[in-house]
């Protein structure tokens, strides 16, 4: 078991709502890290749908680079709705 992957487990509790991260299986492949988390995260039936990824497979942002990656953004006045100036006749929006 020391040389099986790590899987995160994403669950969606209802049909329309976003799949959450619940969790993490260890597991020999995806087959079994789908029946790991099953068996574990939805023992009550609380469940519609469930995604395992392989947590190698995962990209993320670190907190500590949040100024790197959201404030170029601010910067780019065009984006905002307040930058342009509307005509008299389109009236309020």
């Amino acid at each position: 078991m020391a040389d099986w992957p790590l899987y995160e487990v994403f669950v969606r509790s209802k049909h329309g709502l976003n799949h959450k991260h619940v969790g993490s299986v260890h597991a020999a492949d995806a087959e079994m890290a789908m029946e790991n988390a099953r068996d574990l995260y939805t023992r009550r039936s609380e469940g519609v749908s469930i995604w395992v990824v392989p947590s190698a497979a995962i990209t993320a942002s670190s907190p500590d680079e949040k100024e790197v990656l959201f404030d170029p953004s601010d910067d780019k006045v065009y984006r905002h709705a307040s930058f342009y100036e509307l005509p008299d006749e389109v009236g309020h929006m």
